[in-house]
């Protein structure tokens, strides 16, 4: 592998800060919110419909920005980056490997992501591409800035239908991460094997995949 490409939620960031924030938004129970992204992911909606369930009529992008104009908006920092992170990423690119960061995010995600001074070539988000997986556009720009065959690079993530699905639609290779609820529920389907061509525990794996 050339390239190795990142997904963000549940693979490089943990999701907690991020549900947590919204629970504690919209006046209920973390763990309630907590349960009902757990019923949709299981439903293979899109996560968001955990916050519909919960107010009916939300206008998300509304409340995004109100958020941001009360001070509760996206905050990330070292504890919310899993503890393979910064290791895997910097022996990858010992090794040779173009580290690409390429995810599902909000703009300020991407400035606040580039403010942690992850061992990356690039961090790039869907909000500042103007497209978002699983839109083959987004993979469109993964190989724009992938600087590599799409044979010779690899798109690491943790759900199926955004991450390993779309990306070998788009000729890429794909490792999908046991890792979140997303990761855990469909690391064993048989759908995953056959699409992913590798199923890793851990980013340090990849190492391990390189050198091979």
């Amino acid at each position: 592998m050339k390239t190795i490409v990142f997904d963000i939620g549940e693979t490089l960031v943990r999701d907690d800060r991020y549900w947590a924030s919204w629970a504690d938004w919209l006046g209920v129970p973390r763990h309630t919110l907590s349960a009902l992204v757990g019923a949709v992911t299981a439903q293979g909606l899109d996560n968001a419909e955990a916050l519909r369930l919960l107010k009916p009529g939300i206008d998300i992008a509304a409340e995004y920005a109100a958020r941001e104009a009360a001070g509760h908006g996206e905050h990330l920092d070292e504890t919310d980056l899993y503890n393979d992170v910064r290791p895997a990423l910097g022996e990858l690119r010992d090794l040779g490997v173009r580290v690409v960061v390429a995810g599902n995010q909000t703009v300020k995600a991407g400035q606040l992501l580039r403010a942690l001074d992850l061992p990356a070539d690039l961090v790039a988000t869907s909000g500042e591409w103007g497209c978002a997986k699983p839109n083959p556009e987004f993979f469109t720009r993964v190989l724009d800035v992938s600087g590599a065959l799409a044979r010779e690079t690899l798109y690491v993530g943790d759900h199926p239908m955004n991450d390993v699905f779309p990306a070998r639609a788009a000729g890429l290779r794909a490792a999908h991460l046991r890792r979140g609820p997303w990761g855990h529920l469909w690391a064993d389907d048989p759908r995953v094997h056959e699409a992913a061509d590798w199923v890793i525990d851990s980013l340090m794996d990849l190492t391990a995949i390189v050198s091979e």
